[in-house]
């Protein structure tokens, strides 16, 4: 991806067949303004959690929002498509996106707009239980199933359409004519990626009302790698650090830089991009350089431009 576009950094080869869902379009009668709105630290919830989806799949992210419902600027690979009806609840928004996502996918993660703790390692770890012979790979913590943090086949669109023309738009009827792998706290944990950059499994939290959101802004941010390569490091007394920062912009404060058209960053050894609004996450690695000169050669290291598979760490 060009410098000035968003980072898709996809870490797990398993990872090349799913696509994202995130559902915009509710009410968010609780919280008393729309939630895909509400700051993060510089950015929106919805920004947040796109580019998090976005870091995980290799496949479209697409946005399902209400019926005219207006949008805090996304990354431009975003699709966005409209409920054909507002206010009938999540079975009709994953109909919208597993619709817009066709043939280009075969999996899909489907997720709310409100989830700003939400890690890759979580997403890939519960669409990659996904196999050929399972429907749904659906999350249960604490008792409550959570089809909002779940993996779903695309081809399952005709049966959730089913259900919607017969007025059937609980979730749970869904599962009940799916073959769903039901994923425990000990089951999503065995993921030792997961385990160590999630273990509280945060990435399921939601925020329902004012006191959720006041409490998760609240949050430290996610402690990252801040690396400078090339002209940058011989400038600095420090070229390796660790910091803490929710976005892309946050570390490149935190590292006394400014993401202009001299500077870039290469986030976690893969693509490249100076996009500030990029969401970082606990285990994240980024290194800045120069843009110009030749200084992102990909026989300068894996952590400049080359393009290849990496251990997981966000």
């Amino acid at each position: 991806m060009a410098p000035d576009g968003g980072a898709r950094a996809v870490y797990d080869p398993s990872m090349a067949h799913a696509a994202g869902i995130v559902l915009a379009g509710g009410r968010s009668s609780r919280m008393g303004s729309p939630k895909a709105a509400l700051d993060w630290h510089g950015s929106t919830l919805l920004r947040r959690v796109t580019g998090i989806v976005a870091r995980s799949v290799a496949g479209p992210v697409i946005v399902v929002s209400a019926p005219g419902q207006t949008l805090p600027k996304l990354d431009p690979a975003v699709e966005v498509v409209a409920d054909e009806r507002e206010g009938r609840g999540p079975v009709q928004g994953i109909a919208a996106g597993l619709a817009a996502i066709g043939d280009r996918a075969a999996v899909a993660y489907v997720s709310s707009t409100d989830v700003p703790l939400l890690h890759p390692a979580f997403v890939r770890r519960v669409t990659g239980a996904l196999d050929d012979d399972l429907d749904v790979a659906l999350p249960e913590l604490g008792g409550y199933q959570q089809p909002l943090s779940a993996a779903y086949r695309v081809d399952l669109l005709p049966t959730v359409e089913d259900l919607i023309a017969t007025d059937r738009m609980r979730p749970a009827l869904l599962f009940e004519r799916s073959r769903v792998l039901h994923l425990t706290e000990a089951d999503l944990l065995q993921d030792a990626a997961l385990r160590r950059l999630d273990p509280d499994l945060v990435s399921v939290d939601n925020l329902n009302e004012p006191a959720d959101y006041e409490r998760a802004l609240a949050r430290p941010a996610p402690e990252i790698t801040i690396e400078k390569l090339g002209r940058l490091a011989a400038r600095s007394r420090t070229r390796r650090r660790t910091a803490s920062a929710w976005s892309l912009g946050a570390a490149a404060a935190a590292a006394d830089l400014t993401l202009d058209e001299h500077v870039v960053a290469a986030l976690n050894g893969d693509q490249i991009t100076r996009d500030p609004e990029l969401p970082l996450v606990a285990g994240d690695t980024v290194a800045f350089m120069v843009a110009d000169a030749g200084e992102c050669r990909p026989r300068s290291t894996s952590r400049c431009c080359a393009r290849t598979s990496v251990a997981p760490t966000s």
